[in-house]
C-alpha cells in the first residue's frame, strides 16, 4: 500500500468505522459531488472469457456469484468483507454458503473488477 498523508489516513480510519449503509451513502455523495462512478475507481482485472463474457455482453448488469471459496477461504472472506463493506462474521457466513450471489445488478466493468479480486484470492466466480 502506498504511503498515506496524515489526512488520508484519518479519512481511511473513518471509512473503516462506517456501516455498509453509511458507506453506500458516502459513495453516492462522492459520485454526485465529483461526477464519477465507483466502478471507475476500481482497478479492472482483465476481460471476461467464455461463458462469463456471454453473460456480461447480454445485458448492462450481471449478478456476481461466488461459486466456490477454494483453498484460500480466509483470503476470500477478507476480500468479500472489503468489497461489500460488511463485518467479518457476515463475510464468513456468505463465503461458507457458496455458491452464493455476492452482488446483484452490477455493471459489467464493476463485475469484472469484483471477479478479479475474488479470483486473485483463490475463489471461483461466475456471472449470472
Amino acid at each position: 500500500m502506498a504511503e498515506l498523508t496524515k489526512t488520508q489516513q484519518q479519512v481511511l480510519d473513518l471509512v473503516k468505522e462506517m456501516s455498509a449503509v453509511e458507506l453506500n451513502g458516502l459513495v453516492k455523495a462522492l459520485e454526485e459531488e465529483f461526477g464519477v462512478t465507483a466502478a471507475a475507481m476500481v482497478v479492472a482485472g482483465g476481460a471476461a472469457t467464455g461463458a462469463d463474457a456471454g453473460a456480461a455482453a447480454g445485458s448492462d448488469t450481471v449478478n456476481v456469484e461466488l461459486a466456490e471459496a477454494g483453498p484460500q477461504k480466509i483470503a476470500v472472506i477478507k476480500v468479500v468483507k472489503e468489497l461489500l463493506g460488511i463485518d467479518l462474521k457476515a463475510a464468513k457466513d456468505l463465503v461458507e454458503a457458496a455458491p452464493k450471489i455476492v452482488k446483484e445488478g452490477v455493471k459489467s466493468e464493476e463485475a469484472d473488477a469484483i471477479k478479479a479480486k475474488l479470483v486473485e484470492a483463490g475463489a471461483t466466480v461466475n456471472f449470472k
